[in-house]
């Protein structure tokens, strides 16, 4: 999910084991020593599983990926990839209460779009199926595969998963519905990035205006583009040959 300072402790204990911190940019290079006390050699190399937003980005594996997964191909694609929330939590796992009305969704976006549901994979409980929403919204599994769910997605809509950060490098619009913001930000956790600055989307707290921005096409490149530059800077397609040939070095 989003860096967060409470994610430390979690990060600290997980590094004391490791040799190599695989990282996609400056930005966290910088931050790892301090925020995770990580003191052994970071691979600013970007990370070898974003390589398939790449060799995957052509219309023949999107094709592909959609005859797959059982969605139609000449339909717009969005994805609603939303997070857990901390104070969520029950005995088996963290629920989620879902605040989006499809039905809503399907009648701003029209007939030619489609919506992919993908929930956080800690999340315990299930969209329910309405008949109203078939071939409209499709329910992905929470443990299926992402990577594939960027490729063939035309804009993400999430709140404070980092899906975000894999997702810009495709370059396409990415909405943040953050309807719990206020809370979020004060009562939940406390977030490494500026999001009102930093992050490469607008914010919206309200459903029908993030609706109707992106029924209108109403989105800042600007913003994507600066985000990558500094966010994602070592991401080129080419990451799993760099942290091959550092590995291979290592052990000659």
């Amino acid at each position: 999910d989003f860096p967060t300072k409470k994610s430390e402790k979690k990060y600290i204990r997980k590094c004391k084991r490791w040799d190599y911190l695989i990282v996609q940019s400056k930005f966290v290079a910088d931050l790892a020593p301090s925020a995770f006390k990580f003191e052994n050699t970071i691979m600013d190399t970007g990370y070898p599983r974003t390589d398939i937003l790449y060799s995957s980005n052509n219309e023949e594996e999107m094709g592909r990926l959609k005859e797959k997964l059982g969605l139609p191909k000449d339909k717009k694609v969005i994805m609603y990839a939303p997070t857990w929330r901390d104070n969520s939590y029950v005995s088996a796992g963290y629920t989620f209460e879902l605040k989006a009305n499809f039905r809503k969704w399907k009648e701003i976006l029209g007939e030619d779009t489609i919506v992919v549901f993908k929930p956080h994979y800690l999340i315990i409980n299930t969209f329910k199926d309405d008949p109203e929403l078939d071939g409209f919204l499709y329910s992905i599994p929470a443990q299926a595969e992402i990577n594939e769910l960027y490729v063939i997605s035309d804009i993400l809509i999430t709140d404070y998963s980092s899906v975000f950060f894999d997702y810009a490098i495709l370059k396409r619009p990415i909405y943040f519905y953050m309807y719990d913001l206020k809370e979020y930000a004060t009562d939940l956790r406390g977030f490494y990035l500026d999001i009102h600055k930093d992050i490469p989307g607008e914010i919206y707290m309200d459903e029908e205006t993030m609706l109707k921005a992106i029924k209108n096409e109403v989105y800042d490149y600007s913003k994507l583009n600066e985000f990558n530059q500094y966010f994602n800077n070592h991401e080129d397609g080419n990451a799993s040959k760099r942290v091959v040939d550092i590995l291979y070095k290592a052990v000659q």
